[in-house]
């Protein structure tokens, strides 16, 4: 990237649009110049409902920038962090009866999984496709083994898909503000290599995140993308359950987890809530105990659907492996954090580490490096190129 020329990253979540500009150092190093957080109008349970609501609060908000900088956007990189997407993890092998393995080979391979991919999923768009594993008579290999000489070749890609109306809708509202997608990047991908870029001895883990209504899981190994899945609820279920159980006021259970003496949870059996606690309701005895089970109840049955009996990931479980946990929720995360560790921690098989979410700044500053320099197990690091699939494939695979 030119130095000093500003660059527009806008991330789209189901709360909020965050729009970040930046300039590249004469080192390529991004510093962000402006960042401007709005409501994601237009936008409800992953889907764009009005596109016109949604082009009126990214237009406004790109020329507040453009005005400050004084300077009109050509190219924007998107990052997603909402909208359904898939992923797939399929594989294709080659014979080789002893021969050396050669560039043709894997371009067999790959032509055959793409084309099993575009030919069963005419619905859906690619955004990422992943090197998982390369397998030469039986033995994993961490780079591809182009010269050398065996029997079978097996090769595996994760791919990781949009909606083809999801995309349509993305590109349509950018193209009305006259601004090419240069990249389109999701945002469980750019955490998972932030993750791995701190922490460069560890690129196998999962990492967990459960904010308000929405929870996710998404697996990485050997630094490679594997598997996403999107659950439709959040921390905010465990409040729902207490709210209908005890029939308190969500305003209520908050101002009772906020008191400082709570973390203790050393109630006696009988012990019930204070009458300052009624402010807006008549005095009802409320065993805080009860609180507190009824969240242990929600937070086991949570892990359990996300991890411990969630048979999508069986495949991933087999090793001992860290599992990086995000509560987006802080007053949440404050007084149950040991429910979900325990919970988190009844299989061996996994180390639990909580972790924060990444600042804004570093998250872009991060998401500028991978579409700068791209990643080393994505064989496409770009979504919007003239060249064809395969081509950039081979291009990411052998330079």
């Amino acid at each position: 990237m030119e130095a000093d020329q500003p660059v527009l990253f806008i991330e789209i979540n189901n709360t909020n649009y965050i729009f970040v500009a930046g300039k590249y150092d004469e080192n390529q190093n991004l510093n962000i110049i402006e960042k401007i957080i709005t409501s994601s109008s237009g936008i409800r349970d992953n889907k764009f409902i009005n596109i016109d609501l949604a082009n009126e609060e990214i237009k406004k908000n790109i020329a507040i920038i453009e005005k400050k900088l004084n300077y009109i956007f050509k190219d924007v990189i998107i990052i997603l962090d909402n909208f359904d997407f898939s992923c797939l993890n399929i594989s294709s092998f080659k014979k080789l009866n002893g021969s050396q393995i050669l560039k043709e080979n894997i371009s067999y391979i790959l032509n055959s999984l793409k084309s099993t991919v575009t030919e069963n999923e005419k619905q859906k768009t690619i955004l990422h496709i992943f090197n998982s594993k390369s397998i030469l008579d039986g033995i994993s290999v961490e780079n591809l083994p182009i010269g050398l000489f065996g029997n079978f070749y097996s090769h595996e890609l994760s791919f990781f898909l949009i909606g083809n109306n999801d995309l349509k809708n993305i590109q349509k509202i950018f193209n009305k503000n006259n601004l090419n997608i240069k990249k389109i990047i999701l945002k469980t991908f750019s955490e998972g290599a932030q993750l791995i870029n701190q922490n460069r001895d560890n690129e196998t883990f999962l990492k967990i995140k459960i904010n308000e209504d929405t929870s996710n899981i998404n697996f990485f190994e050997n630094a490679s993308f594997r598997y996403s899945e999107c659950f439709n609820f959040g921390s905010n279920i465990i409040f729902r359950d207490i709210e209908k159980i005890c029939s308190l006021e969500r305003e209520m259970i908050r101002k009772f987890l906020s008191d400082s003496f709570i973390n203790q949870k050393s109630f006696k059996e009988d012990e019930t809530l204070e009458k300052n606690y009624f402010t807006k309701s008549n005095f009802r005895k409320i065993k805080k105990k009860l609180i507190f089970d009824i969240a242990d109840a929600r937070i086991n049955e949570i892990v359990n659907i996300i991890l411990n009996k969630n048979i999508n990931i069986q495949s991933f479980k087999k090793n001992k492996i860290k599992v990086f946990l995000t509560i987006k929720d802080k007053k949440v995360l404050d007084s149950f954090n040991e429910n979900f560790k325990l919970y988190f921690s009844e299989n061996n098989n996994f180390e639990i580490h909580l972790i924060d979410e990444f600042q804004i700044d570093e998250s872009i500053i991060n998401l500028a490096n991978l579409s700068n320099y791209g990643w080393k197990k994505e064989a496409i690091p770009t979504t919007k190129i003239k060249k064809s699939l395969i081509a950039r494939i081979f291009k990411s695979l052998f330079g």
